[in-house]
């Protein structure tokens, strides 16, 4: 246990100073008496000082509370949305930040902080880590903090003035005088908003406010100083934390677990003032946001680490699919090429006119599984970001052109109408065949989704930064469930593509996958009985950094 002998701080040593002892005994002495003319004496300028010494403490120590509470509170809010920010992917973190602000009122803006910490900052506003999106800056509302302080400030300072000309024009003589600078140092304590005394050079007490009062349980107010830090350090210890040109500052920790912050202010007259606030809940909240922050960073770290384990996953699922579509392919090409050699016989008559259905039998079912297999490896290059693309440009119309002549008697014998919108004669940077592809799937599945007498319709929408292409149908749409499934890699359209022997049903995952390494994006909106749209959008003069691009 460390005592106040041992912290480098005691009673006996605060509040010394040079100065002339003032304050004294209440004491009525017998003179005569005194002009009625108001005269400034050194006790006028003892309470004067004193006034705006309180005033100007009141509005640094409002100053302080107020931006410390709103840094709190900043800090608090800003771990909460960094907690949800963290916890999802880098092309989602910031729509995921913008659509968190909408729960907390208290925050005017939030971004991420790119190449550094700045080194000027706006004042009402935190630095939270947010996993492996680096840090995010909260910036929190100001106005009604900064006009808070500013009325709380003047209304002290005003006060402050008015006392001291009160002072001067009511004092009439000696005792008058005394009495009358008491009764402003009892006005002017207890207007600051925490425990607040004074004392005179021998460190007797002069005044002080109802939170001193409290805080001590004092009856009166004949107490010394050494007595009224004694009763406060009972039990606990005393630390000298700043000690600069008679202004100390001292940290006191009660064996309750409260922590005191004491500070002491020298008078004109010798004398001095000490001001005294409850730093507990400051601190509480201040291990409650280390503890926060740790768990942050923990939840940041096993995000990394889960992340690390799915990439490494997805890489093992590419390279097992690579080898076994490899080993799966050969010998199907050699199926198909022999099924094709037996369908032409080039040997001889097969005999049996029933052995050339057989063949193409043998021939088409090696094409589709072949097909399933390529899909399949397809994606999965495409997932994993190492599908080779080219970085060619296309015009858009020249795509949607190609798609629409490639499905157009498949269309015509489904019973469908197909309504293609007028050329926006947008050009976009990227892998020809891919987004040739990319649209095809979409009207492929459209086709088969459609009952006959429905309608396809191919729409382009160009604007300065991109452009998008939207595929609707008055097919038999889909549910909310289906939609999220279609959201996952790997997610069949539908089960029953299976189940017909049409293909995998990976068609909306390869064009979702095509359309990101493109730098665009994929949206899917369908109403069951109603018909669905899926909108892609691609920016205008894509890079594609995110494929190995061919030269």
């Amino acid at each position: 246990m460390q005592s106040s002998e041992t912290s480098g701080a005691s009673a006996d040593e605060i509040g010394a100073g040079n100065g002339r002892n003032f304050w004294r005994v209440r004491h009525h002495s017998k003179t005569a008496p005194r002009s009625r003319r108001n005269k400034t004496t050194s006790v006028t300028m003892s309470v004067a000082g004193t006034a705006f010494i309180a005033a100007t403490l009141f509005v640094a120590y409002d100053v302080y509370s107020t931006l410390a509470e709103v840094k709190r509170e900043l800090a608090l809010m800003g771990t909460a949305v960094a907690a949800r920010v963290a916890t999802v992917a880098p092309e989602t973190a910031e729509a995921t930040l913008a659509g968190s602000l909408g729960d907390y009122p208290g925050i005017v803006s939030a971004s991420f902080i790119q190449g550094g910490v700045p080194e000027q900052r706006p004042l009402f506003s935190e630095l939270v880590p947010a996993g492996e999106h680096g840090l995010i800056s909260i910036e929190g509302e100001q106005s009604g903090a900064l006009a808070g302080i500013a009325g709380r400030g003047a209304a002290a300072l005003a006060l402050a003035g008015l006392m001291t000309a009160f002072t001067l024009r009511r004092r009439r003589d000696d005792d008058t005088e005394v009495d009358l600078q008491l009764e402003t140092l009892e006005v002017l304590t207890s207007a600051i908003p925490m425990g607040a005394a004074c004392w005179t050079q021998e460190g007797r007490m002069i005044v002080c406010n109802e939170d001193y009062r409290a805080r001590l349980k004092l009856r009166d107010d004949d107490i010394t100083y050494s007595e009224a830090l004694g009763r406060l350090l009972t039990g606990g210890y005393l630390k000298l934390l700043r000690e600069d040109r008679g202004n100390r500052l001292l940290e006191l920790h009660q064996v309750d677990g409260s922590c005191l912050m004491i500070e002491e202010r020298p008078l004109d007259n010798g004398g001095f003032m000490t001001l005294v606030s409850d730093e507990t809940k400051r601190r509480h909240a201040d291990v409650l946001l280390t503890t926060i922050r740790e768990e942050q960073r923990q939840l940041a770290r096993r995000y990394h680490e889960e992340k690390i384990k799915a990439e490494a996953a997805s890489r093992a699922k590419t390279n097992f699919l690579a080898h076994l579509s490899h080993d799966i392919r050969t010998p199907l090409n050699h199926i198909i090429g022999f099924a094709e050699l037996m369908g032409r016989e080039t040997y001889g008559k097969l005999g049996d006119p029933r052995y050339a259905d057989y063949v193409q039998s043998i021939r088409n079912s090696g094409e589709h599984l072949l097909n399933s297999f390529s899909a399949i490896l397809d994606l999965a290059e495409l997932d994993n970001g190492q599908k080779v693309l080219r970085s060619d440009t296309v015009p858009v119309d020249e795509v949607i052109d190609s798609v629409s002549r490639r499905f157009q008697a498949q269309i015509k014998r489904a019973g469908l109408e197909l309504a293609v919108s007028a050329n926006c004669g947008a050009v976009l940077n990227g892998d020809r065949l891919a987004l040739v592809r990319m649209v095809a799937n979409i009207v492929e599945n459209a086709i088969r989704f459609t009952p006959p007498g429905g309608e396809l319709t191919l729409a382009t929408f160009a604007a300065e930064d991109g452009v998008v292409i939207e595929v609707t149908d008055t097919g038999i749409g889909m549910n909310e469930e289906r939609l999220s499934s279609l959201r996952q890699p790997f997610a069949l359209g539908d089960a029953t593509f299976t189940k017909e022997g049409v293909g995998p049903g990976l068609g909306i995952s390869i064009s979702r996958a095509i359309a990101e390494l493109s730098g665009g994006r994929m949206v899917i909106d369908s109403t069951p009985a109603i018909g669905t749209t899926v909108a892609i959008s691609l920016p205008i003069g894509a890079d594609l950094s995110k494929a190995t691009v061919a030269a």
